[in-house]
């Protein structure tokens, strides 16, 4: 056990290397840049990915008029045509990008190691100060909603295979597969409109995880005022995420039930219910609870976007989709490198998760 999950920390290492090289190739290449965004900034027509988003990090001076005369005609930059030469380079020499390509990454790589993700190109923070400020939106988000997921979608699941084919089994089908098919943002926006006075119900707030005047409330106040902000957004996330895992409980179950050990079970007299809880769930939610690191992460990272906008929570989600429309390099490969370091060592977690569910599982015999 402890010589396979330390080959499985050692491979950490390559992974993540060829993630970030894969990455960081495809950004240089990908239309666009900072250069290109300071560019449309100083020519007046530049569009911000939110209108949260302030380029404090790198303000633009007016560019003297007797410059004009040697303006670039011809540049490898979108837009810099009647700009003066000394400008770009200038430009080129702050982003950095007066180095090599490998250059650049085997600096960047070197930073990361000494745990210095850089600072943001139009932000005056660190990427590490911005991704720990917006990191409890996020974590509040995919606690409570993988919480609530597992808590209603495996007994909703064994329910379903215990009852299979029943009334019970149809119409909650029908509510899974409606779940399913409605994207998460689409229910945020019914409960804004039902519950946070978009029309009818004032009960929630409509923006924000906690209230302006959060210092000043009491220990108990505070719980009550997270919760109350937190209750829509975790709302939708799960109403569209409880479906597959669902069903998964519900066919995984459905399997073990005709396997040879459930009949011989039964065979011995034992009750339906010793039988379902004492051999049948520990196979059938193998699966099930070992995949929780790997749905906590998705949650985390990718699921919360849409609702993190829609409700105004300013959050990882948020972070990244700004970064990728502002072309801020170093939020951008900062955050992919906390991310995926993050999942590289979940998904150890969910190897382990299995030997604790099912301790036959022999990572010994294993070679990866």
């Amino acid at each position: 056990m402890l010589a396979y999950l330390l080959r499985r920390l050692l491979l950490v290492i390559p992974t993540l290397l060829g993630i970030m090289l894969l990455n960081f190739v495809i950004i240089q290449f990908a239309p666009g840049g900072p250069i290109e965004r300071i560019i449309a900034q100083v020519q007046g027509h530049a569009v911000d990915a939110t209108s949260r988003f302030s380029g404090g990090g790198n303000e633009i001076q007016p560019i003297p008029q007797d410059m004009s005369a040697g303006a670039v005609t011809n540049s490898k930059y979108r837009g810099a045509q009647g700009l003066p030469p000394e400008f770009i380079e200038e430009l080129e020499v702050q982003f950095g990008f007066d180095k090599p390509l490998h250059e650049r990454f085997f600096k960047m790589l070197y930073d990361y190691i000494h745990l210095d993700f850089g600072e943001s190109y139009f932000r005056n923070e660190k990427v590490i100060d911005l991704v720990l400020a917006k990191l409890p939106v996020s974590i509040s988000l995919g606690l409570w909603t993988t919480l609530l997921v597992y808590l209603i979608s495996i007994p909703l699941g064994i329910k379903k295979a215990v009852q299979d084919g029943s009334r019970f089994d149809v119409w909650s089908s029908a509510v899974i597969i409606i779940g399913y098919a409605i994207p998460g943002f689409l229910f945020a926006i019914l409960l804004i409109v039902v519950f946070a006075g978009g029309k009818y119900l004032d009960w929630f707030p409509l923006r924000g995880l906690v209230s302006d005047n959060f210092a000043e409330l009491s220990s108990w106040a505070k719980l009550k005022d997270y919760l109350w902000h937190i209750t829509l957004p975790v709302t939708a996330m799960v109403i569209s995420g409880f479906a597959s895992l669902a069903m998964l409980t519900k066919n995984s179950f459905l399997d073990q039930i005709g396997q040879q050990y459930v009949l011989t079970a039964r065979a011995k007299g034992l009750s339906e219910t010793r039988v379902l809880y004492g051999h049948v769930f520990r196979n059938a939610m193998l699966i099930v609870i070992a995949g929780l690191p790997g749905a906590f992460i998705s949650i985390l990272f990718t699921s919360s976007l849409l609702i993190e906008i829609t409700f105004s929570l300013d959050g990882l989600g948020l972070l990244g989709f700004e970064a990728a429309i502002n072309r801020d390099y170093p939020v951008i490969f900062g955050t992919l490198f906390i991310f995926t370091l993050i999942g590289l060592v979940m998904n150890i977690v969910g190897d382990l998760m299995y030997a604790l569910v099912d301790p036959r599982i022999d990572f010994a015999s294993r070679n990866v």
